[in-house]
């Protein structure tokens, strides 16, 4: 049916007439996109049974990655080009006189992720599916995503997000594959043939039912799955056996509190009921996922469970996944009878760990009489863990016997994720370099000590076929022409672009490119804010989810200065700017919100103000999504990677921008610090303190906030601007972030670095009045770009940690 138009717009309009008694000419647009990807699904679902059964035929080794988000993003053009169909169906949908583009914004992005975390979980999907890679997801089908953004009178509003309003084309049931999930209940130990056994009673179950999600490689027979957990209820759990009105009023109550198990991303867990909804979920998550792998490998290995770190890896995405150790060592004990030595040892073999951070809020401790509570046959074999790894470190490790209970699983009343996973898994990796060394020399030091051969660097990647091929759809055309189209398949070979860096033809061509691009968001800003904006002013973008570390309080900051600088000397020889933000603040992260009403107060008092209206424009486009991205990313001229040096793990942002050719404005922190390895210092700007100095004002003290206040005017006029009235609104509205900073002695450094910050602002403004050389830096920038494609990444994995080789179908 894709073969050609004519048989692709046959099949479409026959569809359309079966599915809703219609004509092409008649449907409406979201028709039209529900029929094309139900057409799409069939055509890779041939390919993806014969996937699964080479895989289990062939006894491939398989890799299950556990995340609790997976941001995909829409996946109708995604799907279109992996399978080497988009351009077809975009000149048939034309042929038909239909808008390409509006159909495929139809499709709601899934609502599974939140920012970096999620989209680097669906870029490595990608990834192996294109490198035929036998891997496969495993998360939680969210009723309702992050939240949808609105910004009312500068304030974000959050409203629920329900993606699955319209039916996901995409989804499969598998409702004979459900998995019952227990919580709560009571765990007594008994001897039965001097053997030590539990027996949990008085248990809620909870129907974990999935729904798969293929992923489909890039040109090749490979779809892999996505595995997503519903919680569902049935009246048989309720013991429902009564008319009574009472016993159904409870019924509905208990069919609610199981159902909202899957039906929020990330509850509030600032309050005791949202802590358990969100240890329940990552409980559901690693009970359903385990239980249907440990299932499936039964059946194909005759319930040889000792074969089982030789068939599969389980990859844990960050902390919320860590109950997968306890879970496997339950079911290995509990269900198939195996000794603790030896199911210690299969489970040590099995599991492998991300970490994602260096924030202590987020590595993750529950308190011990929720997990108790929740789920106490897991809290029991937690419990043997730490006192087994205690015990090891006295009797092995006796210079580290002061730190055991800094190392402890559980301590101070605490359960410590991070610690489980360390202990119970054989491979522990960062996401840049830095992150790594961070890690391994200052915050995980002792682990280290401990389990030197654990430890290991996999610096992050995006799949270039989304982000570059998919987005930018201009400039890969180009670079395709100029070098050749090895480069999808091998992103390395987007060095070859190195040597047309300073040819005058390639530089106006790509320019063209960019220009274009920017024009399309300048209509897109024009159409969502009503701002219209110089499309050859410099964009300048900031775009991640809002947190201080990540610093969106600096840039506002410094386009505060310039408006006041502009205001003074309004014949100031500036290059025009265009400051673009798109971020996200939790709902319950008050100073993140109230950064949110800072920039788009800011933004209402400069876009409106004739003195500067010709040189600088501030925009907050709201709801930042993958979608928006999409838009954003190959128009950017500036990437702001500005993070409190030592904070950022790695970023994916900074590679997605370089890649459409922005120029990295950024701190020596993620993966910025290999970005300048690769691209040159003259290629990059890159300001404030280092991550050792960071760690130093941390450890030793010495940094003074007040005195920068008092030393510096320009810092001191932005901070009393938020007191003063200077924004035409109450004098108080922004008294917490003045008091955040100052009271708090700044704890990210933003006025620490200002003054670098600024000066390699001005860099940038210099820089890009010599259009010739900007663009070579930008074209150098996108020639280093395929190294951090997720393809790389994912090889690293694959080869280093999960010994996993490609299969192909």
């Amino acid at each position: 049916m894709f073969s050609s138009k004519e048989s692709f717009k046959v099949a479409l309009t026959e569809r359309l007439e079966k599915k809703f008694g219609k004509d092409a000419k008649d449907a409406s647009p979201i028709e039209i996109y529900q029929t094309i990807g139900t057409l799409v699904k069939e055509k890779m679902n041939k390919s993806w049974v014969e996937t699964n059964k080479h895989y289990l035929k062939n006894e491939e080794k398989q890799v299950y990655y556990f995340s609790m988000e997976f941001l995909l993003g829409r996946l109708l053009e995604s799907n279109l080009l992996n399978t080497g169909t988009l351009t077809t169906v975009k000149d048939a949908l034309i042929e038909l006189g239909m808008d390409p583009e509006e159909i495929f914004e139809q499709e709601h992005d899934a609502g599974l992720g939140n920012g970096g975390l999620g989209r680097l979980a669906a870029c490595f999907l990608d990834s192996l599916a294109s490198l035929e890679l036998p891997g496969h997801g495993c998360g939680i089908r969210y009723k309702y995503g992050l939240f949808q953004q609105k910004l009312i009178d500068g304030h974000q509003v959050e409203l629920p997000d329900y993606w699955l309003e319209e039916d996901y084309v995409w989804e499969v049931r598998r409702s004979d594959k459900a998995i019952g999930v227990r919580f709560g209940g009571n765990v007594n130990p008994e001897f039965i043939d001097g053997r030590l056994t539990f027996h949990h009673t008085n248990y809620e179950t909870v129907m974990a039912v999935p729904y798969d999600v293929p992923i489909v490689g890039y040109e090749n027979q490979t779809v892999n799955t996505l595995r997503l957990w519903s919680a569902e209820s049935t009246t048989n759990d309720f013991n429902f056996h009564s008319s009574n009105r009472n016993d159904y009023y409870k019924y509905l109550e208990y069919k609610r509190s199981i159902e909202s198990i899957s039906e929020f991303l990330y509850p509030d867990d600032s309050y005791f009921e949202g802590k358990l909804l969100r240890l329940k979920q990552q409980y559901f998550l690693v009970s359903a996922g385990v239980q249907s792998i440990i299932k499936m490998f039964k059946e194909k290995y005759n319930n040889d469970l000792r074969k089982l770190p030789e068939k599969i890896t389980m990859q844990i995405n960050d902390t919320h996944p860590s109950l997968v150790v306890p879970e496997l060592m339950r079911i290995l004990m509990d269900e198939e009878g195996f000794g603790w030595d030896e199911a210690w040892a299969i489970t040590t073999e099995t599991v492998a760990y991300t970490n994602h951070t260096t924030l202590s809020e987020a590595l993750e401790k529950w308190p011990v009489s929720l997990v108790q509570q929740l789920i106490p046959r897991i809290y029991m074999i937690i419990e043997e863990i730490n006192e087994r790894f205690c015990q090891m470190l006295w009797f092995d490790f006796p210079n580290l016997r002061e730190k055991i209970p800094q190392m402890a699983i559980i301590a101070y009343d605490q359960v410590h994720m991070a610690h489980l996973a360390i202990v119970g898994s054989f491979s522990v990796n960062g996401v840049a370099k830095i992150h790594t060394d961070i890690l391994i020399q200052k915050e995980m030091k002792d682990f280290y000590t401990v389990y030197p051969n654990k430890y290991n660097n996999k610096t992050n990647g995006i799949t270039h076929r989304r982000w570059l091929l998919n987005a930018n759809p201009k400039l890969a055309e180009l670079i395709t022409d100029t070098i050749g189209k090895r480069w999808i398949s091998q992103p390395k070979e987007l060095i070859g672009l190195l040597k047309y860096a300073s040819d005058p033809s390639f530089q106006e061509k790509v320019r063209n490119v960019k220009q274009d691009n920017k024009r399309k968001l300048a209509r897109l800003i024009k159409d969502q804010c009503g701002i219209t904006v110089d499309e050859h002013s410099i964009f300048d973008v900031q775009i991640k989810r809002l947190h201080g570390y990540k610093r969106q309080l600096m840039n506002i900051f410094h386009i505060i200065h310039l408006y006041n600088v502009l205001r003074e000397n309004p014949n100031l020889d500036i290059t025009p700017r265009t400051f673009i933000f798109g971020a996200k603040a939790a709902p319950s992260y008050y100073f993140a919100k109230e950064v949110i009403n800072l920039i788009v107060t800011a933004a209402n008092l400069i876009n409106n103000d004739p003195v500067v209206n010709n040189k600088l424009k501030v925009v907050f486009l709201e709801n930042y999504s993958v979608s928006l991205a999409e838009k954003i990313i190959p128009a950017a001229d500036v990437s702001q990677q500005i993070s409190t040096a030592s904070k950022e793990a790695s970023g994916t942002g900074n590679m997605k921008l370089m890649m459409n050719g922005a120029l990295t404005l950024g701190t020596l922190d993620g993966a910025n610090v290999e970005i300048k390895e690769m691209v040159g210092d003259e290629n990059i700007f890159i300001f404030g303190l280092t991550a050792q100095e960071v760690l130093n004002y941390y450890q030793f003290g010495g940094y003074n906030a007040r005195h920068i206040y008092n030393s510096d005017h320009r810092i001191r006029t932005i901070l009393d601007q938020l007191v003063n009235g200077f924004f035409n609104k109450d004098e108080y509205e922004f008294k917490d972030i003045y008091y955040n900073i100052l009271s708090n002695n700044d704890e990210f450094f933003v006025l620490k670095d200002f003054d670098s910050y600024i000066e390699a602002q001005e860099m940038v403004d210099q820089n890009y009045r010599d259009q010739n050389n900007w663009l070579k830096k930008s074209i150098t920038n996108i020639a280093h770009s395929g190294k951090f494609s997720s393809d790389r990444t994912i090889s690293e994995y694959a080869s280093e940690i999960w010994r996993l080789s490609p299969v192909h179908v």
